[in-house]
């Protein structure tokens, strides 16, 4: 329906080859004569020795002393900003945050140690890898690096580190193709290259890879034939989904897939519908029939024959329109409009709207037989105001207008809706705000400040309209839903489809989006945190923060109604919310993670809800701690500990006295070590059933 009518120590291989290179090269020489000291064999020594002189920088390099500075130039270039807190003066790296080495003992002194894990997840990390900084950590095992903003290409020398079974580079903005320095590392169990701009094809050399049994390559450029031959025989997780350019079948090694390991792709066959004439084959073999041509070119005339029929349609659509504009025109004339007033409806090429924009005081969408709102808005000579650049597919008012949508939430501020325009991309979430005592200067202002708020974990506000009549913000569609739907819409399967660490994840995603809010000035908060303003991802193992200072756009004093479980006992006016405050109720976001249940008047009228904080403190005050985890994660002995600092901080945020609740700044770095340390337990756990996801 028409929006208009709604509104992320050993010897190096290298020299081992050359001393098996320059022995099997001597090997024939020596065979052939058996010459005095000064011959040949005597160079084969000399040789030796000046190769092992050559190496021996790159030899004393290969221990601690050496992982520290390859860790250091990774850090200049990623770190520019000096996010990771890393203490330089230690000598030992092993003690820095996201760094792990192996549990030989020091009695042969630091040097003995090496770094085996690498876990530098969602640290703003930004800028390009270069050579000499991952690849020199040769006795690496785990490297994760996702949900950062790295660029350029995967580093060719990840070849190096050969113990490597972990790599997760996902959610960042890697380009290029996959490097061959990947297919020889043999031991790899885990690779997960999705969400990046990764180009070119997926290489049969997978196939080197005999260990694998988890291989997620979706969102990203691929393009064409999953090769036929591909056979991995311990591969148990795969996904190439939203590779719009991966086409023909699927191979038979691959049919037992799910079919949503291939959604947004051009494939077929296997667990998707069969591949038609039209479908781009696989590579024919060496000979072919006369038979196989002739069906060939009766192929090629059947497409010409649909793309002619299509554009006949296409013909007779226009020509329908054309006709239907005559009618209105006249129609409009005859009743005595002029006919520029026909003109002005953004419909006239469609049938007559009868439903118009609900009224601003009820949340259900009427019928009507009034005009559309949508001419009304464009009658005031009104337009969009985009915030920073313009959309890379550029959109007006009136294509925003006549964009399907539906209604997605509906609140005392307004309601939300999901626009998808003509073509089906880019999808969008329209506000539509139901009181504003703003001016049209002030609103702007506001907008215009919320705007410049970029940040992963906040919904990005892309435009803005204001008239007399209505007002709208115009954001990024992201997620798949709230994170109040998943928690409760769903009942207890729903829930028990989040495990602990994938809690925790969601917590710390909004927390970041919190903190930085938090950090753009002293007086500078988010309103009105709860858990249906914390959108999840589609993988649930991130969120976003959205409505964010939503109430200040309004104007009016706007004491809390609905969602008064979230709110500090000390707000008064929505327009005015401390940081403070903010803590609180994301404190009960975390108590409502954590338990599964609702907050007071969280939910629809009539719906169950306690006050959290209370009811956890007598809980735990009688010693039935385990009584408040929600029965989907109360049975993971794991993460015990995890559970309950987790749980602890929550008590902590929701303080009564202001000035005893943490800084969103603190909060965040408490529950980043939480994650961090349930990660390591469980590294690559699902958190959805079908995938993965770790540190």
């Amino acid at each position: 329906m028409p929006l208009a009518s709604l509104i992320y120590t050993q010897v190096p291989s290298a020299l081992l080859a050359c001393l098996e290179a320059a022995d099997i090269a001597a090997a024939p020489a020596m065979a052939r004569q058996r010459r005095a000291i000064g011959g040949a064999r005597a160079a084969v020594p000399f040789a030796l020795l000046a190769l092992l002189a050559s190496a021996l920088p790159g030899l004393m390099a290969q221990n601690l002393a050496g992982d520290r500075a390859a860790l250091l130039a990774l850090r200049s270039a990623l770190d520019s900003r000096g996010l990771l807190p890393w203490d330089t003066t230690e000598l030992s790296p092993c003690g820095w945050r996201g760094v792990v080495c192996d549990n030989q003992t020091q009695a042969a002194g630091p040097g003995s140690r090496r770094v085996v894990e690498l876990r530098l997840p969602g640290k703003r990390l930004v800028g390009t890898i270069p050579l000499g900084t991952v690849g020199n950590l040769t006795v690496l095992q785990t490297l994760s690096l996702r949900r950062n903003a790295i660029t350029g290409g995967i580093p060719a020398d990840i070849g190096n580190c050969a113990q490597l079974t972990v790599v997760n580079l996902t959610a960042n903005q890697f380009t290029g193709a996959v490097p061959e320095g990947l297919f020889s590392l043999a031991a790899l169990r885990q690779v997960d290259l999705s969400r990046n701009r990764l180009v070119g094809g997926v290489s049969e050399e997978f196939n080197r890879l005999k260990q694998l049994d988890t291989l997620f390559l979706d969102s990203n450029d691929l393009a064409g034939l999953l090769p036929p031959g591909l056979y991995l025989p311990n591969l148990s997780r795969f996904n190439v989904s939203f590779n719009a350019q991966l086409i023909g079948p699927v191979p038979a090694s691959l049919a037992r897939m799910p079919a949503s390991a291939f959604r947004g792709t051009g494939l077929c066959d296997g667990p998707l519908p069969a591949c038609t004439d039209s479908t781009p084959p696989a590579p024919p073999p060496a000979a072919s029939s006369a038979g196989g041509e002739k069906k060939k070119h009766l192929s090629r005339w059947a497409i010409v024959g649909i793309v002619g029929g299509a554009a006949l349609v296409l013909l007779l659509i226009m020509a329908l329109v054309a006709c239907f504009r005559r009618r209105q025109a006249a129609a409009a004339a005859a009743a005595g409009r002029p006919a520029g007033a026909a003109a002005a409806n953004v419909h006239e090429a469609t049938a007559p709207v009868t439903v118009t924009l609900a009224r601003t005081d009820s949340d259900a969408v009427k019928q009507s037989h009034a005009p559309p709102l949508a001419p009304a808005m464009i009658s005031e000579g009104k337009k969009l105001v985009f915030l920073g650049s313009t959309p890379e597919r550029p959109y007006d008012l009136e294509t925003l207008l006549r964009a399907s949508a539906e209604v997605l939430a509906k609140g005392p501020l307004g309601t939300t809706y999901r626009a998808t325009l003509d073509g089906g991309e880019p999808v969008l979430a329209v506000k539509r705000l139901r009181e504003v005592h703003l001016s049209e200067d002030e609103f702007c202002n506001k907008a215009t400040a919320l705007g410049a708020l970029h940040h992963h974990n906040l919904t990005r506000l892309r435009a803005y309209f204001y008239s007399k009549e209505e007002k709208l913000l115009v954001y990024d569609f992201v997620g798949a839903g709230s994170l109040s739907a998943v928690l409760h819409d769903g009942g207890a399967e729903g829930r028990a489809r989040l495990d602990f660490t994938a809690r925790a994840r969601i917590a710390l995603a909004a927390a970041r989006g919190v903190a930085f809010i938090h950090h753009s000035g002293a007086k500078s908060s988010h309103g009105n945190i709860k858990s249906s303003n914390i959108v999840v991802t589609g993988t649930r193992d991130g969120a976003y923060v959205s409505d964010y200072g939503i109430a200040q756009l309004t104007g009016a004093a706007a004491p809390p109604r609905r969602g008064a479980g979230y709110n500090a006992p000390e707000v008064n006016d929505a327009r005015s919310v401390p940081q403070s405050a903010d803590v609180y109720s994301f404190g009960v976001v975390v108590l409502e993670l954590l338990s599964g249940r609702a907050p007071l008047h969280a939910l629809r009228e009539g719906a169950d809800g306690v006050n959290l904080p209370r009811w956890v403190r007598s809980v735990v005050q009688e010693e039935w701690t385990s009584e408040v985890f929600d029965a989907g994660i109360a049975n993971e002995p794991r993460v015990e500990g995890e559970m309950m600092r987790l749980l602890q901080l929550g008590m902590e945020c929701t303080e009564q006295r202001p000035d005893r609740r943490p800084t969103m700044t603190l909060v965040e770095a408490r529950i980043e070590r939480i994650v961090e340390d349930a990660c390591q337990k469980a590294d690559f756990s699902s958190t959805d059933g079908s995938r993965s996801v770790s540190a």
